[in-house]
């Protein structure tokens, strides 16, 4: 099989893995090497599905050892297998940078007869990358869980970031679905890598030459739709990733049914795009703005609403709290407000240090008062048409309207070889 082939097999089997994420880290450009690296880089150039593109997202081998049920690569599956050498990937990752097509490396793998033969497998290509070919820019690299510790730490002193698939969100779907995985082998790495970097930033402080260890952190990614957890329960599991083992980012993945089985969704099963969307969006919450999973979903509601975003949603159930005076209103509580994000609160803030806000200074301001007008008084004045203590009306004036009836297109994951694999041959050698 020639490295074009393998080339076409293995980025294929690597479009499930989400990697939509800036860098993280500042390198700059060095003499003898190639490429650098830029914390706000990376994510620029998304497909239409919304996945990154600026990254070689590839496979080491889709030859698993692995049975899990929901996965395209698993054992009992019938499809081509293949595994690059680690002298081809470094050659095709140095040939896609010299293009300009890619600004670094995704690399995962399959578990290739054990977890640390394919640790050893990724930890050579990537010793070769860095110092028998110079590449200077960002890599992104999947630790493998069961591999020995030493070995992960050896692959993280040569990643940008580091991930550990945490793959199901509770260890009964682990069970049920990746009977050779556990939650014990997932979050041991974790917890390594979490320390490893802790220790590192000490010892970056006290010796300028210690080499850095995933210097742009941790992500870890879930599958949504091939278990039945609850929203509650993934938000729930995605706070505690964050506070256990200060994770930079927590990927959701919309199940995509593609194995036939009796414990997954059937074949024909849409994948649950809106899901994943709205926990997108809780996370965003968790992250910037002040709420906990507890505030954002209950036993009462322990699943998003599909017609208003988790904000709009919260702020609608908790109507006590509104309408909130922008003049006087802590920073925390405008944060809360739907339609005012970080930027607005921060800038509403500043600027009511210099005199009192009407809305029309709201506006200028870019807040988006479609939503805020509702839960907002400037100077005791409302500017809602509406009766505010009526939540279910102001639920009804802000929802998504029409989310039912939009025609959505068949969700699709990118393919390096489109529309076809003459094309993306051609594309690699520079003929188009």
């Amino acid at each position: 099989m020639d490295i074009f082939e393998k080339l076409e097999i293995l980025t294929d089997a690597a479009k499930y893995d989400v990697a939509c994420t800036s860098s993280g880290v500042d390198r700059p450009a060095q003499k003898g090497k190639l490429g650098n690296a830029v914390k706000a880089g990376i994510c620029h150039s998304f497909a239409a599905d919304g996945r990154c593109i600026s990254l070689l997202k590839v496979l080491m081998s889709n030859d698993c050892a692995f049975d899990c049920t929901y996965c395209v690569n698993r054992r009992s599956q019938d499809c081509r297998r293949t595994t690059f050498t680690p002298q081809e990937l470094c050659r095709l990752t140095m040939e896609f940078y010299r293009r300009n097509y890619i600004e670094g490396l995704f690399l995962s793998s399959a578990v290739v007869k054990n977890p640390d033969y394919t640790c050893e497998l990724m930890l050579t290509a990537l010793k070769a990358l860095r110092e028998d070919y110079g590449f200077w820019g960002y890599v992104h690299v999947k630790a493998i869980p069961g591999a020995s510790p030493r070995l992960t730490e050896k692959l993280g002193l040569y990643a940008d970031r580091m991930s550990v698939n945490i793959e199901l969100p509770s260890g009964q779907s682990l069970k049920t679905l990746a009977p050779q995985k556990s939650k014990e082998k997932i979050l041991a790495p974790m917890g390594q890598i979490r320390d490893g970097i802790a220790q590192n930033s000490k010892e970056i402080v006290r010796y300028k030459a210690a080499p850095r260890f995933v210097p742009a952190g941790q992500s870890t990614q879930m599958i949504i739709g091939a278990s039945p957890e609850t929203d509650r329960q993934i938000l729930a599991l995605t706070e505690g990733l964050y506070k256990i083992y200060r994770l930079k980012r927590v990927f959701f993945s919309a199940y995509m049914p593609v194995v036939a089985d009796r414990a997954l969704p059937a074949l024909n099963t849409p994948p649950p795009l809106l899901r994943e969307h709205r926990l997108y969006q809780a996370d965003w919450l968790l992250r910037f703005y002040g709420f906990s999973a507890g505030e954002i979903l209950d036993d009462e509601n322990p699943d998003f609403n599909p017609l208003l975003d988790p904000k709009c949603n919260w702020a609608v159930r908790h109507m006590e709290h509104f309408p909130v005076e922008v003049n006087t209103a802590p920073y925390e509580m405008l944060l809360r407000v739907p339609g005012i994000g970080v930027k607005s609160a921060m800038r509403i803030r500043a600027a009511r240090r210099q005199g009192r806000l009407d809305f029309d200074g709201l506006k200028k301001l870019g807040v988006v008062l479609k939503r805020a007008r509702y839960f907002i008084v400037c100077g005791g004045k409302s500017a809602s048409p509406l009766p505010m203590d009526n939540p279910a009306v102001i639920a009804g004036a802000i929802s998504e309207r029409g989310l039912g009836q939009q025609k959505m297109e068949p969700p699709e994951q990118l393919s390096l070889f489109s529309p076809t694999r003459e094309d993306g041959v051609k594309c690699l050698t520079g003929q188009i």
